[in-house]
């Protein structure tokens, strides 16, 4: 039985490292499995109960309360006598524009060149100089005892172009009202098209004044904007470098 045992074993190990392996891969199998399928849409949910979700909190001023005028039919902040059909509540919808052009252009170049020297002797010590050829071997001179030297340089240029356009439009919704009447806005936006599939996101806080009639904002006029805008399928991975590659550029130094 022992015997039996010690033989199963190197198998049992193997079977847990594969088992292992499996596990660490399963990002791949899940790949693997939906080879030939197109990405899954992501189900409608509440922003504010996603697990990472965090309430906004900022420095506010004192509140202020809302004028009321008994023999007026404006209401302050309305852009209409009748109703005012901008957003200003929870779950209101408001679209947000979003049109980007980034254009960058950096040049750098470093160069350095650094020399040093040193000389160390004793030709005079309190007439004792000559004892030192005692302590001394005999190939060491007391006129030339330490010399040190070095010299380093160093060369760096570097370049960066890049040129970005984006121009999206989407509609987000009101998550959450600061005490000062701010919004915080949250949107998603998925398209899929044959294989692949788009993903918009953006967050961030509004001023009531800041929007418009039609109910529009700017990303401009967007404070702490979060904008993520990019997709999964074919296309996508065959743009990206492949694991082995990406790992070789993390770990190796040079």
């Amino acid at each position: 039985m022992a015997a039996m045992k010690r033989k199963s074993n190197p198998h049992r190990i193997a079977v847990l490292a594969a088992a292992a392996l499996l596990l660490g891969a399963c990002n791949v199998v899940d790949r693997v499995v939906d080879i030939g399928s197109e990405p899954k849409m992501s189900q409608i949910k509440n922003p504010v109960q996603a697990r990472k979700y965090e309430p906004v909190v900022l420095p506010m001023p004192r509140e202020r309360h809302a004028l009321h005028e008994p023999n007026s039919l404006w209401r302050p902040g309305a852009r209409a006598f009748f109703k005012d059909q901008r957003a200003s509540q929870i779950g209101d919808i408001l679209t947000v524009n979003i049109t980007i052009e980034d254009e960058a252009t950096l040049d750098n170049e470093t160069a350095r060149t650094r020399d040093s020297a040193e000389d160390s002797d004793i030709t005079n010590l309190l007439g004792y100089e000559g004892s030192l050829s005692k302590i001394l071997p005999s190939a060491v001179s007391a006129g030339s005892l330490a010399s040190l030297g070095s010299k380093s340089s160093a060369t760096g240029t570097g370049s960066i172009s890049r040129s970005e356009s984006v121009s999206l439009v989407v509609a987000a919704i009101v998550t959450q009202i600061l005490p000062n009447g701010n919004m915080v806005i949250s949107g998603t936006q998925e398209v899929r098209v044959n294989y692949e599939k788009r993903l918009l996101t953006i967050t961030g806080v509004v001023r009531p004044e800041d929007i418009s009639a039609s109910n529009i904002v700017k990303h401009t006029q967007i404070a702490e904007a979060r904008i993520a805008y990019g997709g999964a399928g074919v296309l996508s991975d065959v743009q990206q470098p492949r694991y082995g590659q990406q790992l070789f550029d993390v770990i190796f130094p040079f």
